[in-house]
């Protein structure tokens, strides 16, 4: 197969268990490096699986997601279904092109300091406890995802914003709902996105006459009124709702797949326990391990351009495949291998360039706190059932499990 031989292939692309990376990858990264995609929409875009295709259409700032309004755009979900974060309907989304999402980055990354992570991390470490010490006192087996995965992002992202925890169930179903393109019809996402906004149109009007000091306080104290160039109401609206979603869907599902991954093989997880100071390469290396991290990240391509020999033409949208770039050997020695040493890691989990995650430190701290406590208070943890009886999270942008059955010694909790 020469590497300009062309195949299509069917998104998402799974292994054999959510765990696990699919076959397909190491053959398209070898012979296809730019396949063409079929997502769930029926549309078709262009597919990378090699690290420096992907890094370098994700670095370069003329490309960004594609906009409702891009003609030609490849939609991810059938008929609508899933949201703004799916099809970038630009009614709720901040600006994610040019100078306005540059502004945008410079006001909202203001918060996200790793002085600020630093202050934030006794109270996340704290809640995280009092998380594993319901669960132990439940029993087991648990689900991992539901007694912790899923609470302490909700916690910390709700402290972010200024928004009551208590709210989390509604948070989640709003949640699922953007990022879900499978599991919503059209109309019942229109009803959760109008809700939701409604929801922080409220709350952004409670900032706005009493700022705290949490993000949406920060950018209204920092920016002032919109007449004199200060954020929007929709603009700090469509912050908090993409903050709230990102914020917590992901890094939810991120937890338990992590723990999951270091429980599959439990020499990972015994080396952790050995040697805690392992966490930060180890959470890195999950996050470059983790093969079901959902559909990839879309570009639009606005020029003519060339990828491995394949002209792709202005108007493309382009399917960059994370997961798979993390695996490329060409960047990570012993790449299908989980190194819980590796370092450096230049994984792109978070993307890269002019739309990298703004809160991958918070997300990374995150992590890294649910490993720290789980280690310390659960020694002994392991999976409930085998690594291959896992179930994946069927359409979700972001990649998960249904859930993470865990067991532990109960005199050692």
């Amino acid at each position: 197969m020469t590497p300009r031989q062309e195949q299509t292939v069917r998104l998402p692309l799974t292994g054999d268990s959510p765990l696990e990376a699919p076959a397909a990858w190491e053959t398209l990264r070898s012979g296809c490096p730019v396949a063409t995609a079929e997502l769930p929409s029926g549309d078709t875009a262009a597919y990378l699986t090699r690290y420096a295709d992907v890094k370098n259409v994700l670095a370069d700032p003329r490309f960004a997601r594609p906009a409702a309004t891009d003609p030609g755009a490849a939609r991810v979900a059938p008929d609508g279904a899933g949201g703004p974060a799916a099809d970038a309907d630009g009614s709720v989304a901040i600006p994610d092109r040019g100078e306005g999402h540059q502004r945008w980055r410079r006001r909202v990354g203001k918060y996200f300091t790793a002085k600020r992570m630093t202050a934030l991390r006794p109270g996340m470490t704290a809640m995280a406890e009092s998380l594993v010490d319901a669960m132990v006192e439940r029993g087991g087996p648990a689900d991992l995802k539901a007694s912790l995965g899923f609470p302490l992002p909700v916690f910390v992202i709700c402290e972010i914003l200024g928004v009551p925890a208590e709210h989390r169930e509604r948070f989640s179903h709003w949640s699922d709902a953007f990022l879900n393109v499978t599991r919503f019809t059209a109309e019942q996402t229109r009803t959760a996105q109008a809700e939701f906004t409604r929801y922080m149109e409220a709350h952004v009007a409670a900032v706005r006459a009493d700022p705290g000091d949490d993000l949406l306080g920060m950018l209204v104290r920092d920016g002032g009124a919109e007449d004199d160039g200060g954020p929007s109401d929709e603009e700090l609206a469509a912050t908090g709702m993409g903050l709230l979603v990102a914020g917590h869907e992901t890094t939810a599902n991120m937890i338990g797949k992590m723990t999951a991954l270091l429980l599959a093989d439990r020499s990972r997880w015994e080396r952790l326990v050995a040697d805690p100071a392992l966490v930060r390469t180890a959470v890195d290396e999950a996050l470059r391990f983790d093969a079901n991290s959902g559909f990839g990240i879309r570009r639009y391509l606005t020029e003519d351009i060339e990828i491995d020999g394949r002209p792709l033409p202005s108007g493309t949208t382009v399917v960059c495949a994370m997961p798979a770039a993390n695996r490329d050997e060409r960047m990570f020695p012993d790449a299908a291998s989980m190194d819980l040493t590796r370092s450096p890691n230049p994984h792109l989990a978070f993307g890269a360039g002019p739309h990298a995650c703004l809160g991958q430190a918070l997300a990374r701290t995150e992590l890294q706190v649910a490993l720290e406590v789980l280690l310390r208070r659960l020694p002994t943890l392991r999976l409930a059932v085998p690594a291959g009886e896992l179930h994946r999270l069927e359409g979700l942008l972001v990649g998960g499990l249904r859930e993470v059955p865990v067991v532990w010694e109960e005199s050692a909790a």
